[in-house]
């Protein structure tokens, strides 16, 4: 197993995977440990945990540095990614308790109250686009609950993968509480079988969410799905077009592009369309792409050369079907996955810029006639992680968000972020369950009712 740079293309280290029966040891393994760790207190486990956040901005820069060299991101990015776990370690040692506590119910019996209990061994199948946070966002609930881990990361981030582990181990937790493991993708089904593991947990790819899907529910197995998505920003005649049109460039360039909940399809009023373009292809045509090790630059490249050969791939079959290229939409002469902003107008249905999700620096800008087209064409896709609405009317932007919208997430006149702090997750094919706040924690535990006399 490597990890390339794919600023360069060259090989930063090679890695052991880990074998079949070593892997099935590990799930043994986190299986033991969690005999004793469901016993640990909140107090105890958030102390833990605490220090895991200690740890994380204590090694702030040689995290986000090995971010940097393995996927891509500028280190400016990957420094806040790395803070931002540091947030969710404390959210949760704070909060867990809380979150967990016993909830009386009044019945006919004595004493009734719901508890919740963890389950066990939780598998985690996570990406390369956000490294360390989405493995964060799920390994802070999950061990506060008193759960334990296995973590499969991405293939091209063995280097994360083993330093999350480290972040552990240096805050103190128990030997197998959190355990990387370096294999592949198809070595996951074997784990999933295992009576041991109680759930699955997967960011990905849509076609990844539902081959675990289905492999988890022939051992009924508990899944939490946070997939793909082709968000839709809706750009109303009455929206700040300065505003909207920075926050719109901002969502779609985060991670050189490389976000589920980046703003991917910029659906316009045509009252404003023109001038809304304008604005956005004058700054997407400002941004410096380069060295993600040089904090001036605003993008760095694509996390491998085949990703970007694919979105290259959906920009000229748009343009072949008849979208404008306003910028971008050449792969520089250069080693490296890089591939520059891209701008794309006069998208329409039947093109993959309109039906397919663009993952990397490119947006799609889609003319409609009204707010009522706007929605129309919001929801007319498979997607359902993202949107936001951009208008200077903010009950008019609420009521959009709130019942117009089919989406895990709506904002008004911002850009889509995940935070501690709101549920996270999506409907349709971005799909199912809720990471973060009380929601998140409560996905893997025994929701057990509890009734005591007459």
């Amino acid at each position: 197993m490597q990890s390339i740079n794919p600023a360069s293309g060259d090989v930063l280290q090679s890695y052991a995977p880990v074998s079949d029966a070593e892997a099935l040891a590990a799930a043994e393994a986190a299986h033991e440990a969690f005999s004793d760790w469901r016993d640990v207190g909140f107090e105890a486990r958030a102390a833990l945990m605490q220090r895991a956040a200690a740890v994380l901005e204590d090694e702030c820069e040689r995290y986000a540095r090995l971010i940097s060299d393995e996927m891509g991101k500028v280190l400016t990015e990957a420094r806040s990614e790395v803070e931002k776990c540091a947030w969710v370690c404390r959210y949760y040692a704070e909060r867990a308790h809380e979150f967990l506590a016993d909830e009386p119910v009044e019945t006919d019996a004595a004493e009734s109250f719901v508890s919740f209990q963890p389950i066990g061994v939780v598998l985690a199948v996570m990406p390369w686009n956000f490294p360390f946070w989405q493995v964060f966002r799920f390994a802070a609930p999950a061990l506060m609950a008193g759960n334990v881990a296995l973590l499969k990361h991405a293939s091209n981030v063995p280097g994360c993968s083993l330093m999350i582990e480290e972040v552990f181990e240096k805050a103190g937790f128990p030997p197998n509480v959190f355990r990387s493991l370096l294999i592949s993708s198809s070595q996951v089904a074997a784990l999933i079988e295992l009576p041991i593991v109680r759930a699955v947990t997967l960011t990905g790819s849509t076609n990844a969410g539902k081959a675990v899907a289905e492999k988890a529910g022939a051992f009924m197995k508990k899944t939490v799905l946070e997939l793909g998505g082709s968000d839709a920003y809706l750009i109303l005649e009455d929206a700040d077009l300065e505003a909207a049109s920075e926050i719109c460039v901002k969502s779609r360039m985060i991670n050189a592009g490389q976000s589920c909940i980046a703003a991917k399809r910029f659906i316009v009023v045509e009252a404003v369309h023109d001038e809304f373009l304008r604005r956005v292809k004058e700054r997407m045509a400002a941004l410096k792409m380069g060295d993600p090790l040089d904090e001036s630059v605003d993008l760095g490249p694509q996390a491998r050369v085949d990703l970007r050969d694919e979105l290259h791939q959906q920009v000229v079959a748009s343009v072949s079907a008849g979208a404008k290229l306003w910028l971008g939409g050449e792969v520089p002469e250069q080693a490296g996955a890089w591939y520059p902003p891209t701008l794309l107008a006069d998208v329409v249905p039947g093109m993959p810029a309109y039906d397919e999700e663009l993952f990397g620096p490119v947006a799609a800008v889609i003319k409609v006639k009204d707010e009522a087209e706007a929605i129309e064409v919001a929801n007319s896709t498979v997607f359902g992680l993202g949107a936001a609405v951009f208008t200077r009317d903010e009950a008019r932007g609420r009521l959009i968000a709130r019942e117009k919208l089919d989406a895990g997430a709506c904002f008004v006149n911002s850009f889509v972020a995940s935070d501690p702090r709101l549920p996270f997750g999506g409907v349709k094919d971005s799909g199912y369950g809720r990471e973060l706040s009380w929601f998140g924690i409560r996905e893997f535990v025994n929701i057990k009712a509890v009734s005591v006399g007459t």
